[in-house]
């Protein structure tokens, strides 16, 4: 494991990779990935470059590797930013060239199922970048989150301390990408409620890992991506969300378990879990249902952490998932967790 460093900052002007790494949506939804890109040249001042699988669904698991390491050795090239998610760029970790994304170290933003690649660049040796993907963040409706853009802005363009904040108002209600009309509207949101902390009141500051829970299940299963020695992990602070497909809170409680039954749960001092998304097209909810959710989510938690990591400090519902407004969290950069004053701090 090498101690990951923080590649060179793009600034306005640059070009920037906007890549498919996991799906090619961008072919099925153009109107929130036009929009997102839009947002890239006016809001942003950077010029996107696309590459052949951008666009295109069903690109095989080398194409898109190929693409990566195309942008990449790119010395034109100051940045790469996903387009979107998916649910299968496990299968594209075989075909990366460490050793050539080591030797041209960039920005990568994405998450969700981006955590395969953020985490490759963590054992890499590469600081990333969780959070703002092209067609959501910056495709958003009406406008970008202004909490959204502030954290996107100052993690592209600037190094040092960002101090988060608990969004005062937030949303899981996801808007059908088809439609033009709703495109231009602002979503409904409803009151954040605040950060929850949990576990020993401390300080710990260290560097960041994780990602969205249900993807680092399966690296953990396909033993990829994973450091053996892990003791590596030792002092870090742990940060976790789930996905739009709304893992029952049982299955949450089982992935933590199995952390904490390999020796890896208890290793992290501190945990930062993302604001739970409890509500998508295929499950709506009502405001009960949804309070439901979190707090079983919140509770299942808890009860990994009270049989294996009962040292650790938890704060629950930030603002680093599915949800909207969005804050980018710096992948193996520094994060600084205080408990006794209830702020948190990372450095782009």
């Amino acid at each position: 494991m090498v101690e990951p460093v923080y590649p060179p900052k793009p600034s306005p002007g640059d070009r920037v990779a906007v890549l498919s790494p996991s799906s090619g949506l961008p072919e099925l939804f153009p109107l929130p990935y036009e929009l997102g890109l839009k947002r890239l040249r006016e809001e942003f001042g950077l010029e996107p470059v696309e590459y052949p699988t951008t666009r295109k669904m069903g690109s095989t698991p080398r194409e898109r590797a190929d693409d990566l390491h195309a942008a990449f050795t790119d010395p034109t090239v100051k940045a790469v930013i996903a387009s979107i998610g998916g649910d299968d760029q496990i299968t594209v970790l075989p075909y990366l060239d460490r050793e050539l994304i080591r030797a041209h170290p960039k920005p990568f933003f994405g998450w969700s199922d981006n955590t395969n690649l953020l985490a490759h660049l963590w054992q890499s040796g590469i600081v990333g970048y969780h959070g703002a993907s092209v067609m959501c963040e910056l495709g958003r409706p009406g406008a970008m989150a202004p909490q959204t853009a502030d954290s996107l802005r100052a993690a592209l363009f600037t190094s040092g301390p960002y101090e988060l904040r608990p969004a005062e108002r937030y949303r899981d209600v996801d808007l059908p990408w088809e439609d033009p009309a709703l495109l231009l509207a602002e979503p409904s949101t409803e009151p954040g409620g605040g950060w929850l902390w949990h576990g020993p009141e401390r300080v710990v500051e260290g560097r960041s890992w994780g990602g969205n829970l249900e993807i680092l299940s399966w690296l953990l299963m396909a033993d990829r991506e994973i450091q053996r020695d892990l003791s590596a992990y030792d002092g870090c602070v742990l940060f976790l969300e789930t996905s739009e497909e709304l893992p029952a809170a049982d299955d949450v409680f089982r992935i933590l378990r199995n952390m904490g039954e390999r020796g890896l749960l208890h290793r992290f001092p501190a945990l930062l879990m993302g604001r739970a998304k409890a509500w998508s097209f295929q499950r709506p909810s009502d405001t009960a249902g949804k309070a439901a959710y979190v707090r079983e989510q919140r509770e299942a938690v808890q009860k990994a952490l009270a049989a294996y990591a009962p040292g650790t400090m938890a704060v629950f519902d930030v603002d680093l998932g599915h949800t909207d407004p969005q804050v980018v969290i710096p992948y193996g950069g520094i994060v600084r967790v205080d408990g006794p004053a209830r702020r948190i701090t990372v450095t782009y």
